[in-house]
Protein backbone atom coordinates (compact mmCIF):
# COMPACT_ATOMS: atom_id res chain seq x y z
CA UNK A 1 0.00 0.00 0.00
CA UNK A 2 1.18 3.48 -1.29
CA UNK A 3 0.69 6.99 0.64
CA UNK A 4 1.68 9.66 -1.61
CA UNK A 5 1.72 13.21 -0.49
CA UNK A 6 -1.11 14.43 -2.57
CA UNK A 7 -3.32 12.20 -0.85
CA UNK A 8 -3.13 13.25 2.46
CA UNK A 9 -2.53 17.05 1.83
CA UNK A 10 0.28 17.08 4.58
CA UNK A 11 3.46 18.51 3.31
CA UNK A 12 5.32 17.86 5.95
CA UNK A 13 5.05 13.51 4.93
CA UNK A 14 7.64 11.99 2.64
CA UNK A 15 7.01 12.30 -0.77
CA UNK A 16 5.77 8.86 -0.87
CA UNK A 17 5.17 6.24 2.52
CA UNK A 18 4.44 2.41 1.48
CA UNK A 19 4.10 -0.30 3.97
CA UNK A 20 4.35 -4.66 2.56
CA UNK A 21 1.29 -6.31 2.89
CA UNK A 22 1.46 -9.46 1.92
CA UNK A 23 2.58 -11.93 -0.48
CA UNK A 24 0.82 -14.30 -3.26
CA UNK A 25 2.43 -16.74 -4.59
CA UNK A 26 1.59 -17.07 -7.94
CA UNK A 27 3.74 -20.81 -8.85
CA UNK A 28 4.10 -19.34 -12.67
CA UNK A 29 5.34 -16.63 -14.34
CA UNK A 30 2.90 -13.63 -14.72
CA UNK A 31 2.17 -12.52 -18.44
CA UNK A 32 -0.69 -9.74 -17.12
CA UNK A 33 -2.32 -8.94 -14.17
CA UNK A 34 -5.53 -6.72 -13.81
CA UNK A 35 -7.33 -4.36 -10.60
CA UNK A 36 -11.11 -5.44 -9.89
CA UNK A 37 -12.95 -2.43 -8.93
CA UNK A 38 -14.33 -3.95 -6.05
CA UNK A 39 -10.35 -3.86 -4.65
CA UNK A 40 -10.68 -1.47 -0.73
CA UNK A 41 -7.79 -0.49 1.09
CA UNK A 42 -9.27 2.71 2.30
CA UNK A 43 -11.22 1.56 5.25
CA UNK A 44 -10.67 -1.86 7.31
CA UNK A 45 -11.74 -4.83 6.25
CA UNK A 46 -9.17 -4.48 3.37
CA UNK A 47 -10.05 -6.44 0.25
CA UNK A 48 -7.91 -7.12 -2.56
CA UNK A 49 -9.03 -8.52 -5.75
CA UNK A 50 -7.33 -8.76 -8.95
CA UNK A 51 -6.84 -11.34 -11.69
CA UNK A 52 -3.34 -12.87 -13.45
CA UNK A 53 -2.93 -14.40 -16.90
CA UNK A 54 0.10 -17.40 -16.01
CA UNK A 55 2.11 -19.05 -18.55
CA UNK A 56 0.82 -22.42 -18.00
CA UNK A 57 -2.04 -20.48 -20.10
CA UNK A 58 -4.70 -20.07 -17.21
CA UNK A 59 -6.15 -16.92 -15.24
CA UNK A 60 -6.76 -17.26 -11.81
CA UNK A 61 -8.78 -15.10 -9.75
CA UNK A 62 -7.43 -13.54 -6.12
CA UNK A 63 -9.95 -12.25 -3.52
CA UNK A 64 -7.78 -11.81 -0.13
CA UNK A 65 -7.97 -9.59 3.20
CA UNK A 66 -3.90 -9.33 2.86
CA UNK A 67 -3.99 -11.59 6.52
CA UNK A 68 -5.60 -14.40 6.99
CA UNK A 69 -8.27 -15.01 4.48
CA UNK A 70 -7.52 -15.91 0.57
CA UNK A 71 -9.32 -17.76 -2.23
CA UNK A 72 -7.97 -18.22 -6.03
CA UNK A 73 -10.53 -19.37 -8.59
CA UNK A 74 -8.54 -21.05 -11.74
CA UNK A 75 -10.32 -19.86 -15.40
CA UNK A 76 -8.97 -22.26 -17.56
CA UNK A 77 -10.32 -22.76 -21.73
CA UNK A 78 -7.44 -20.50 -23.56
CA UNK A 79 -5.35 -23.07 -25.97
CA UNK A 80 -2.17 -20.81 -25.98
CA UNK A 81 -0.77 -17.78 -24.03
CA UNK A 82 -2.54 -15.57 -22.58
CA UNK A 83 -1.17 -11.96 -23.26
CA UNK A 84 -3.63 -9.39 -21.56
CA UNK A 85 -6.73 -9.61 -18.82
CA UNK A 86 -8.71 -7.08 -17.56
CA UNK A 87 -11.42 -6.68 -14.78
CA UNK A 88 -15.16 -5.28 -15.98
CA UNK A 89 -14.71 -1.43 -14.28
CA UNK A 90 -18.24 -1.20 -12.68
CA UNK A 91 -19.66 -4.22 -11.37
CA UNK A 92 -16.04 -6.53 -11.35
CA UNK A 93 -18.22 -9.78 -12.22
CA UNK A 94 -16.53 -10.38 -15.12
CA UNK A 95 -13.09 -10.56 -17.06
CA UNK A 96 -12.12 -10.05 -20.50
CA UNK A 97 -9.03 -11.66 -21.82
CA UNK A 98 -7.21 -12.17 -25.27
CA UNK A 99 -4.79 -14.69 -26.15
CA UNK A 100 -2.49 -16.01 -29.16
CA UNK A 101 -5.00 -18.90 -29.74
CA UNK A 102 -7.18 -15.75 -31.59
CA UNK A 103 -9.96 -15.60 -29.39
CA UNK A 104 -10.91 -12.77 -26.76
CA UNK A 105 -12.63 -15.18 -23.62
CA UNK A 106 -15.31 -13.55 -21.32
CA UNK A 107 -15.37 -14.65 -17.74
CA UNK A 108 -17.87 -15.42 -14.70
CA UNK A 109 -16.30 -14.69 -11.66
CA UNK A 110 -19.52 -15.59 -9.86
CA UNK A 111 -19.65 -18.65 -11.58
CA UNK A 112 -16.05 -19.94 -12.29
CA UNK A 113 -16.83 -20.54 -15.60
CA UNK A 114 -16.65 -19.05 -19.25
CA UNK A 115 -19.57 -17.03 -20.85
CA UNK A 116 -18.66 -15.79 -24.12
CA UNK A 117 -15.34 -16.68 -26.76
CA UNK A 118 -14.89 -14.45 -29.62
CA UNK A 119 -12.81 -15.67 -32.78
CA UNK A 120 -10.25 -13.16 -33.65
CA UNK A 121 -8.81 -12.96 -36.99
CA UNK A 122 -5.10 -13.14 -35.39
CA UNK A 123 -3.16 -13.39 -31.72
CA UNK A 124 -4.73 -11.36 -29.27
CA UNK A 125 -2.11 -9.01 -27.84
CA UNK A 126 -4.47 -6.35 -25.58
CA UNK A 127 -7.84 -5.78 -24.39
CA UNK A 128 -9.77 -2.71 -22.52
CA UNK A 129 -12.74 -1.52 -21.08
CA UNK A 130 -13.67 1.68 -20.29
CA UNK A 131 -15.47 2.79 -17.14
CA UNK A 132 -17.85 5.04 -19.74
CA UNK A 133 -18.42 2.46 -21.97
CA UNK A 134 -18.99 -0.72 -20.18
CA UNK A 135 -21.21 -2.38 -22.72
CA UNK A 136 -18.56 -1.92 -24.58
CA UNK A 137 -14.83 -3.99 -25.42
CA UNK A 138 -11.69 -2.92 -27.12
CA UNK A 139 -9.69 -5.67 -28.52
CA UNK A 140 -6.05 -5.41 -30.27
CA UNK A 141 -4.36 -8.18 -32.78
CA UNK A 142 -1.45 -8.34 -33.42
CA UNK A 143 -2.27 -8.16 -37.22
CA UNK A 144 -2.67 -4.39 -36.73
CA UNK A 145 -6.33 -4.56 -36.20
CA UNK A 146 -7.93 -2.49 -33.05
CA UNK A 147 -11.64 -3.40 -32.92
CA UNK A 148 -14.91 -2.76 -30.36
CA UNK A 149 -17.23 -5.06 -29.96
CA UNK A 150 -20.67 -4.50 -28.74
CA UNK A 151 -21.09 -7.16 -25.72
CA UNK A 152 -24.74 -7.23 -25.80
CA UNK A 153 -24.48 -8.27 -29.57
CA UNK A 154 -20.97 -9.31 -29.25
CA UNK A 155 -20.53 -7.52 -32.83
CA UNK A 156 -17.61 -5.54 -33.71
CA UNK A 157 -19.08 -1.89 -34.17
CA UNK A 158 -15.46 -0.02 -34.90
CA UNK A 159 -12.05 -1.15 -36.40
CA UNK A 160 -8.88 0.94 -36.03
CA UNK A 161 -6.59 -0.18 -38.06
CA UNK A 162 -2.10 0.59 -38.54
CA UNK A 163 0.38 -0.72 -41.46
CA UNK A 164 3.15 -1.00 -38.64
CA UNK A 165 3.06 -4.64 -38.13
CA UNK A 166 3.42 -6.10 -35.60
CA UNK A 167 0.55 -4.48 -33.19
CA UNK A 168 2.39 -5.06 -30.03
CA UNK A 169 0.27 -3.74 -27.19
CA UNK A 170 -2.89 -1.05 -27.04
CA UNK A 171 -4.76 0.92 -24.65
CA UNK A 172 -8.20 3.64 -24.47
CA UNK A 173 -7.74 6.55 -22.85
CA UNK A 174 -9.40 6.99 -19.34
CA UNK A 175 -10.01 10.20 -19.73
CA UNK A 176 -10.92 10.87 -23.27
CA UNK A 177 -12.93 7.76 -24.65
CA UNK A 178 -12.57 9.22 -27.86
CA UNK A 179 -8.64 8.16 -28.16
CA UNK A 180 -6.79 5.22 -28.27
CA UNK A 181 -2.97 4.71 -28.49
CA UNK A 182 -0.97 1.59 -29.37
CA UNK A 183 2.51 0.55 -30.21
CA UNK A 184 3.61 -1.26 -33.08
CA UNK A 185 7.22 -2.14 -34.82
CA UNK A 186 9.08 0.96 -33.22
CA UNK A 187 6.43 3.56 -33.13
CA UNK A 188 3.60 4.63 -30.43
CA UNK A 189 0.43 6.03 -32.80
CA UNK A 190 -2.55 8.01 -31.47
CA UNK A 191 -5.73 7.62 -32.85
CA UNK A 192 -8.95 10.00 -32.22
CA UNK A 193 -12.13 8.17 -33.33
CA UNK A 194 -13.45 10.84 -34.14
CA UNK A 195 -11.76 11.77 -36.75
CA UNK A 196 -10.49 8.49 -38.53
CA UNK A 197 -9.82 5.01 -38.55
CA UNK A 198 -6.16 5.52 -39.52
CA UNK A 199 -3.66 6.97 -36.40
CA UNK A 200 -3.82 10.97 -36.24
CA UNK A 201 -0.10 11.23 -34.76
CA UNK A 202 2.87 8.74 -35.15
CA UNK A 203 6.40 8.85 -33.99
CA UNK A 204 9.28 6.21 -33.57
CA UNK A 205 9.29 5.00 -29.84
CA UNK A 206 12.30 2.42 -29.28
CA UNK A 207 14.52 2.11 -32.48
CA UNK A 208 14.53 -1.69 -32.22
CA UNK A 209 11.17 -2.35 -31.13
CA UNK A 210 8.32 -1.83 -28.48
CA UNK A 211 6.59 -3.66 -25.87
CA UNK A 212 3.89 -1.45 -23.98
CA UNK A 213 1.49 1.41 -24.19
CA UNK A 214 -0.06 2.38 -21.14
CA UNK A 215 -2.23 6.44 -21.38
CA UNK A 216 -1.97 7.81 -18.08
CA UNK A 217 -5.41 8.04 -16.20
CA UNK A 218 -5.39 11.66 -14.96
CA UNK A 219 -4.56 13.78 -18.41
CA UNK A 220 -5.27 12.69 -21.99
CA UNK A 221 -1.89 13.81 -23.45
CA UNK A 222 0.57 11.95 -20.86
CA UNK A 223 1.35 8.01 -22.09
CA UNK A 224 4.60 5.48 -21.66
CA UNK A 225 5.62 3.47 -23.65
CA UNK A 226 8.55 0.31 -22.80
CA UNK A 227 10.78 -1.31 -25.63
CA UNK A 228 14.74 -1.83 -26.72
CA UNK A 229 17.15 -1.82 -26.94
CA UNK A 230 17.88 -2.73 -23.24
CA UNK A 231 14.89 -2.25 -21.08
CA UNK A 232 14.00 1.30 -21.87
CA UNK A 233 11.07 3.38 -20.64
CA UNK A 234 9.55 6.54 -22.19
CA UNK A 235 7.15 9.06 -21.06
CA UNK A 236 5.53 11.04 -23.56
CA UNK A 237 3.41 14.26 -22.92
CA UNK A 238 2.61 15.84 -26.37
CA UNK A 239 0.26 19.05 -25.29
CA UNK A 240 3.97 20.11 -24.61
CA UNK A 241 5.56 18.22 -27.25
CA UNK A 242 8.04 16.96 -24.36
CA UNK A 243 9.63 13.27 -23.12
CA UNK A 244 9.95 14.29 -19.27
CA UNK A 245 11.33 10.52 -18.37
CA UNK A 246 13.61 7.99 -20.79
CA UNK A 247 15.16 5.63 -18.72
CA UNK A 248 17.20 2.33 -18.72
CA UNK A 249 15.85 -0.26 -16.66
CA UNK A 250 18.24 -3.58 -15.75
CA UNK A 251 15.56 -5.29 -16.01
CA UNK A 252 11.94 -5.17 -18.02
CA UNK A 253 8.88 -5.53 -16.15
CA UNK A 254 5.04 -3.91 -15.90
CA UNK A 255 3.88 -0.80 -16.92
CA UNK A 256 1.30 1.11 -14.72
CA UNK A 257 -0.22 4.47 -13.63
CA UNK A 258 -1.43 5.20 -10.60
CA UNK A 259 -5.43 6.07 -10.90
CA UNK A 260 -6.15 9.45 -9.74
CA UNK A 261 -2.15 11.27 -10.14
CA UNK A 262 0.34 11.75 -12.51
CA UNK A 263 2.68 8.85 -11.17
CA UNK A 264 3.88 6.29 -13.33
CA UNK A 265 5.52 2.88 -12.13
CA UNK A 266 7.44 0.02 -13.84
CA UNK A 267 8.86 -2.67 -12.29
CA UNK A 268 12.70 -3.43 -12.67
CA UNK A 269 14.58 -6.31 -11.11
CA UNK A 270 13.28 -6.78 -7.47
CA UNK A 271 11.96 -3.19 -7.30
CA UNK A 272 9.21 -0.88 -8.15
CA UNK A 273 10.39 2.37 -9.73
CA UNK A 274 7.93 5.37 -9.67
CA UNK A 275 8.57 8.90 -11.46
CA UNK A 276 6.03 11.77 -10.41
CA UNK A 277 5.29 14.09 -13.68
CA UNK A 278 3.95 17.39 -13.69
CA UNK A 279 0.75 17.80 -15.95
Amino acid sequence: MCLFQEDSQDSHLPLLQFQHITDFHHGTSVHALAWSPKTNVQHLPYSFQFCTAGDDKKLRYYVSDGRNSSTVTLLEGHLSYINDCVVEPVSGLEVASVSDDHTCRLWDLETGTQKTCIPLSSAGVSVKWHLREPNKLMVAQKNGLVRFYDLVSQQPIMSLSTEQLPLISADWCSTNDLKVGAVARDDWLIWDMSKSSLPEATEQAHPDGVCKFRWSNVHENLFATTGRPGNHINVYHMEHHKMPVSCQMPVGGGLSWHPSLPVCASGGGDKVHLWFLEV
